[in-house]
């Protein structure tokens, strides 16, 4: 079966929703990249991994949606988001929207995302 990059994105963003931190690290390969206006530049599985633990611990209620996930390449799709959350200690309400290129290597692991909010958060 060829590898979809909507199916993939999908799966992913759902292992995101259920705040399932091993399936999250499955996706990401050893020397990933994770850019993002949010975060700035993040090198390797573990930085991507500390920084979303870290974000997760600070809005654990995240609810995120996609309106559109497409297929770029063979290897690579482009999701449109939403989410919405809560910051665990200040209780300041958090709304983003914005859109992120993944890029898959030929096993099907994350080695690029690039994510870009549409406004300052």
């Amino acid at each position: 079966m060829a590898f979809d990059p909507v199916e993939e994105i999908e799966r992913f963003h759902a292992a995101i929703n259920a705040l399932d931190f091993p399936v999250i690290e499955g996706y990401f390969a050893e020397d990933a990249t994770y850019v993002s206006n949010g975060v700035g530049s993040l090198a390797g599985r573990s930085e991507i991994m500390a920084a979303f633990r870290r974000y997760f611990d600070d809005y654990p209620d995240q609810t995120a949606e996609n309106s559109l996930v497409e297929t770029l390449t063979p290897l690579s799709g482009r999701a449109v988001w939403s989410l919405r959350a809560t910051h665990s200690k200040t209780g300041e309400p958090l709304i983003r929207e914005g859109e992120e290129t993944i890029t898959f290597n030929a096993e099907g692991r994350i080695i690029h995302v690039d994510v870009t909010d549409y406004k300052d958060f």
